[in-house]
């Protein structure tokens, strides 16, 4: 365990779209210098919006407790697009925050989104808005990916200035170059931002 600050990178994902972005938002994170990186993701819901898996995952990452978000430096969140907003889990799991919203423990913290969708016109932009909500609610400092990532101006699949994303279009089709350098560029964005802000 390290005494480092954390970026927490926290996601929910139905097919693995969205946990490949994950992945690479770590990547990026991870090429900052004293900064350490915290993979979580969030249980299922029921259609009555009720947690429905056990409290430890069967295999991949742990899911996120309130600690590990109150704790962070910096926060990247992704989620699959469902119908132009983020999932009911992920949504799920910011309805529970409101004690770190009265404490104001996210207060001037840098966050970040990604997202997926299976369509080019699928509503990305929207879902990373609406992932925005909650944390402008927390008082964090949102931070998309800037013009100057040259990755931004000639991808042809995923990548916005609201933040990262990818078109799953086929399920077998994996991320491109330029949504892992976009993704990677996010990760390594808000892991500097952190820094400064905290110096």
């Amino acid at each position: 365990m390290t005494d480092l600050p954390y970026i927490l990178v926290l996601y929910y994902s139905r097919h693995g779209a969205t946990a490949a972005l994950a992945a690479e938002v770590v990547r990026g994170v991870n090429q900052v210098e004293s900064m350490d990186c915290r993979l979580r993701t969030v249980p299922e819901v029921s259609p009555k919006s009720e947690q429905i898996q056990a409290s430890i995952p069967d295999d991949g990452p742990l899911y996120c407790e309130l600690d590990d978000l109150s704790q962070c430096a910096g926060l990247v969140v992704g989620s699959p697009t469902r119908f132009g907003n983020m999932a009911a889990e992920l949504k799920y799991f910011f309805d529970q925050t409101t004690s770190l919203w009265l404490s104001g423990d996210l207060i001037d913290k840098p966050a970040g989104g990604f997202t997926s969708t299976s369509s080019m016109h699928g509503g990305q932009e929207s879902t990373l808005l609406s992932m925005l909500l909650p944390l402008l609610h927390q008082g964090m400092v949102y931070a998309g990916i800037p013009y100057s990532e040259k990755s931004l101006h000639h991808t042809r699949q995923g990548g916005t200035p609201y933040g990262a994303s990818h078109v799953a279009m086929d399920r077998d089709q994996g991320l491109t170059q330029d949504e892992k350098l976009l993704a990677r560029a996010l990760g390594e964005r808000i892991a500097t931002l952190a820094l400064k802000l905290q110096s």
